[in-house]
């Protein structure tokens, strides 16, 4: 996806981007989202996840954050989570623009919050794959168990692929793909 970004007009000098969410792990680890953003060629600010008090860092991350970002960029996870708010975690209802959650799918993350996420003018998720297929159709059924529901629908873009929306209606056969 970035590949293709990188392929189009886009005015970079008009462009910076910030973590939605990151791994607490070293520079280079190859579970770190870190990597994936080298390429770009305006401002990148990376979270602070090395720092040896990621709370503190997080909180110095969230006071350079811009008042609104225009877009933010999500992913969903196999069972349901988006940005690093996991099922279950207190995070889905903070109040702070910018926490550390505990361990995660084998990691400590720093994750923006649903208040910093929900204030962007719009939000793009993608989901590809048979697997996200059950959460993209709970989501879309508004299931509150699922951290995803947190955010905000207007003016949220969804891009799936076949795979992913195959659970969801066709609304031009009247039933289920």
């Amino acid at each position: 996806m970035f590949e293709v970004l990188l392929a189009q007009d886009v005015p970079w000098d008009h462009v910076a981007i910030w973590q939605v969410d990151e791994r607490v792990a070293p520079d280079g680890h190859p579970g770190r989202n870190a990597g994936q953003l080298g390429d770009f060629p305006c401002p990148v600010e990376l979270m602070p996840v090395t720092d040896a008090d990621p709370a503190a860092a997080a909180a110095r991350y969230a006071g350079g954050l811009p008042e609104r970002f225009d877009v933010v960029h999500l992913g969903l996870g196999d069972d349901g989570h988006t940005a690093s708010w996991p099922p279950g975690d207190p995070v889905v209802d903070s109040d702070r623009p910018c926490e550390v959650i505990g361990e995660f799918n084998g990691f400590r993350r720093m994750t923006l919050t649903p208040p910093v996420v929900n204030a962007a003018r719009s939000r793009l998720l993608l989901a590809f794959g048979a697997s996200k297929a059950p959460m993209v159709q709970r989501w879309m059924l508004r299931d509150a168990t699922l951290p995803v529901t947190r955010l905000r629908r207007t003016d949220t873009w969804v891009m799936l692929d076949p795979a992913a929306a195959a659970d969801l209606p066709d609304p031009s056969a009247g039933g289920s793909r």
